[in-house]
């Protein structure tokens, strides 16, 4: 069987029994494809050698990508080879002679600062519900597809961005909500995880819950077929990508001149709590990781931070020096 035809049957085949989310098929397809392009689309996988997939990671090393990056790649092309043992069309694996080594990989989450994140939500506290709502004479009920407006869109953006900070959300979780997933008697929202696990989210902050009701009435005005929460001006789901772009809008508007993306918002939040004290098992379960070791890449941050205002404000420094 050609290399072509094996990933084409691998990615249908493979994920039409996995609940994998869309986003790691399509990171199967991308590195599945670029190892495609680097043997050859003719190469029978058959004749998969372990020397063949110690040059494209040495390939992947020259073209610059990061460890993490080529490991990934390499884990990919692991399971592909795997599940063609299982299909019995190759009968050894080429990885049990592999031989790689990728350095020390520690990617340390990406976050926003105190500072950073307090403007941002200063900003969507400004801009918030009351003030989205007051200027206007025309009732939620009356809002239909065609009208969803600009008045719809900004309470929709802030309720979003509100909703990342409350409770971590992963933005694909964020995109796939629907109306019947928010509790409004008890402020909750089902979220539909990884493997399609599902959690509780709180907004336990009174603004918040706020927020979400102000945008819940107006969305349920609006005539749509969509159970989706978050909706477009065409009355369909949001995209994960639409999602990323209005936060950026609301990032400039904050005068935040890097690039944030949602993720950065749930490390940022998932930083805080430990560095307030929350315990790392609450933690987890806020943000839905199955392995406390996931959780544990934000305690690094929030040593690194205490190591800072100690280096700032211990005494013994001051008394070093001489001052009393």
């Amino acid at each position: 069987m050609t290399l072509a035809a094996a990933i084409d049957q691998f990615l249908s085949g493979y994920f039409s029994l996995q609940e994998s989310h869309h986003k790691t098929r399509a990171a199967y397809s991308c590195d599945l494809r670029q190892f495609k392009q680097f043997v050859g689309p003719s190469q029978q996988i058959q004749s998969l050698t372990a020397s063949i997939i110690e040059d494209w990671a040495a390939n992947l090393r020259k073209l610059g990508y990061a460890p993490a990056s080529i490991k990934r790649k390499i884990v990919a092309l692991k399971v592909f080879c795997s599940y063609w043992m299982r299909k019995r069309e190759i009968f050894e694996s080429p990885f049990w002679r592999v031989k790689l080594h990728f350095g020390r990989i520690e990617k340390l989450p990406r976050t926003l600062t105190a500072t950073e994140i307090g403007d941002l939500l200063s900003e969507i506290g400004s801009a918030g519900p009351t003030r989205a709502l007051g200027n206007s004479d025309t009732p939620t009920a009356e809002l239909d597809r065609a009208n969803a407006n600009a008045l719809y869109r900004q309470l929709r953006d802030i309720a979003m961005i509100d909703l990342m900070f409350a409770t971590g959300i992963r933005v694909g979780e964020l995109a796939g909500l629907d109306v019947g997933d928010y509790t409004l008697t008890d402020a909750t929202f089902t979220i539909r995880g990884k493997g399609g696990r599902e959690r509780l989210a709180f907004a336990v902050d009174i603004e918040t819950s706020a927020i979400q009701q102000a945008h819940l009435e107006c969305r349920i005005g609006i005539k749509t077929p969509d159970p989706a929460l978050f909706i477009n001006f065409r009355g369909t789901r949001l995209s994960t990508q639409s999602i990323s772009k209005a936060l950026l809008r609301w990032c400039k508007h904050s005068g935040i001149e890097r690039r944030v993306t949602p993720h950065m918002i749930r490390h940022t939040v998932a930083t805080l709590l430990l560095r307030n004290g929350a315990d790392i098992r609450v933690v987890q379960d806020f943000l839905g990781h199955t392995s406390i070791v996931t959780t544990q890449r934000y305690t690094q941050i929030s040593r690194e931070h205490l190591v800072q205002v100690l280096s700032r404000h211990h005494p013994s420094i001051s008394l070093r020096m001489g001052i009393r």
